[in-house]
């Protein structure tokens, strides 16, 4: 039975263990470039240990930023910065992937410390965002977003194929598209974003169209022996939780029909209208019943940083992969850590030496890195 700090193989890829870096926004970028923040802060976190190490949501054109600090690959001038990041990940031994996505109708935000709101329409930084349906999140995110034509249908897709490109020639070894949280391919499979009447609204099948044929061509251009993943929100927690989950293990056994090889299983965040059970690794039931239903393997993240969770949701096979946020921000050396609270042999195989000798002295002092 496989363990926390066991390596994990897919396709010709192989993790040094089972704890992934989710993609975390930095909001830090100029006009989608990269800079000194993202090529210092990605380094930090696989000389941590990690696995694997997911760079944050990258736009495949401007308009799918979710800020105008978010990063982006809608151009051939942004790969050289993210070539940096992709080598230094590397360097550290982990394995670097990145996450493409377009935000949709939570896109033309403030960045979260300065408001995390929808830019004024007379402020010049604001562009215009584009849905399924011309419906608006709501809260702070009030903006009536554009409801897409076809050719908009037909550009994104194509957005999505070029970035998938240039993020190959960037390096990248892991790829996921971002299909949750609210954003385009979420809102495409939503109720609560999408009433269209074509081929892209109507059951799960036509909600899930987008999502399937930008996977579909996405997967012609990205190697078949790099895994190809997307995270999915497969649960609302709005109270039709039994028919949205049903829904998604049907989109993902098309899906895998499609080539995908991993899911990281999430929440749609597609309504303010949600009661979510925060605690614990509480996705990660909901993780292992996609995977027995699919035959997919998955991943998961909150409430997943505490050691003996994630070690046991491995062990009992809900979880291939373990995804820990917010826990590798406060501290890069998590792994180290979470090694020596499961009591298993310290991993200084994964630290540099100027850390490991003094990491080893005071590893008595676990409690005050956590």
């Amino acid at each position: 039975m496989p363990a926390l700090f066991d390596p994990f193989t897919l396709k010709s890829i192989t993790l040094r263990n089972r704890i992934a870096v989710p993609a975390m926004c930095q909001y830090s970028a100029i006009d989608g470039m990269t800079n000194r923040w993202h090529w210092v802060h990605y380094p930090s976190i696989a000389r941590g240990g990690a696995g694997l190490v997911i760079v944050e949501a990258t736009a495949v054109s401007p308009d799918g930023r979710v800020t105008p600090g978010c990063t982006g690959l809608w151009a051939d001038t942004q790969i050289d910065g993210m070539a940096r990041i992709a080598a230094e990940i590397k360097a550290e031994g982990a394995v670097a992937g990145i996450q493409l996505g377009h935000a949709g109708r939570k896109a033309s935000a403030n960045l979260p410390w300065e408001g995390d709101d929808h830019i004024p329409a007379d402020d010049p930084r604001c562009w215009e965002t584009i849905s399924p349906s011309a419906i608006a999140f709501g809260g702070g995110l009030p903006k009536t977003p554009r409801a897409m034509t076809l050719d908009d249908i037909e550009r994104v897709k194509g957005d999505f194929v070029s970035a998938a490109k240039r993020a190959l020639e960037a390096g990248f070894e892991w790829l996921e598209l971002h299909f949750a949280h609210g954003y385009l391919g979420q809102s495409f499979f939503s109720v609560h974003a999408n009433q269209r009447t074509d081929r892209y609204g109507g059951g799960w099948r036509g909600r899930g169209r987008f999502l399937i044929e930008t996977l579909e061509e996405v997967r012609k251009v990205w190697p078949a022996h790099l895994p190809l993943s997307a995270r999915l929100g497969v649960i609302e927690f709005d109270g039709r939780d039994e028919e949205t989950l049903a829904d998604s293990i049907a989109l993902t056994k098309e899906f895998r029909a499609h080539g995908i090889d991993m899911l990281n299983v999430s929440i749609g965040f597609s309504t303010i209208e949600n009661k979510i059970p925060w605690q614990k690794g509480f996705m990660a039931p909901y993780a292992a019943s996609v995977r027995q239903a699919t035959g997919l393997p998955v991943a998961t993240a909150w409430g997943m940083d505490d050691p003996e969770v994630a070690n046991m949701a491995v062990e009992q096979a809900q979880l291939d992969l373990i995804m820990v946020a917010k826990a590798h921000l406060a501290n890069p050396h998590y792994p180290y850590f979470a090694a020596l609270a499961l009591k298993k042999a310290r991993p200084t195989w994964v630290l540099p030496a100027p850390y490991a000798h003094w990491l080893r002295r005071y590893s008595g002092m676990v409690g005050a890195f956590q």
